[in-house]
């Protein structure tokens, strides 16, 4: 298990999915994955986090709120709807 702070040794994640539905998707959550954390266990530490979205100027701030499944994933609410760009990096700022 890693510690905290070897969890934020490494600030960068990728956004894998929106969240969805049977019928909907919600274009303001993602599904982020963080290269260090592996488990649950670390994902419920990464929660309250801010995470930033940054493309030229704009940058799209967000918090991290759950976590998802067993393998460390955790879904993050943004702001703003985001377009529809997965596999984009996106920072812990907080």
């Amino acid at each position: 298990m890693n510690s905290p702070d070897n969890l934020l040794g490494r600030l960068r994640g990728t956004i894998v999915n929106f969240r969805t539905g049977p019928k909907t998707q919600n274009p303001k959550e993602c599904i982020l994955r963080f290269p260090n954390v592996k488990t649950a266990d670390d994902a419920a530490k990464l929660i309250g986090r801010k995470v930033a979205w940054v493309v030229q100027k704009r940058t799209t701030r967000g918090k991290i709120v759950a976590s998802h499944g067993k393998n460390g994933l955790v879904r993050a609410r943004f702001r703003r709807s985001l377009p529809g760009l997965l596999g984009v990096s996106v920072e812990i700022v907080g």
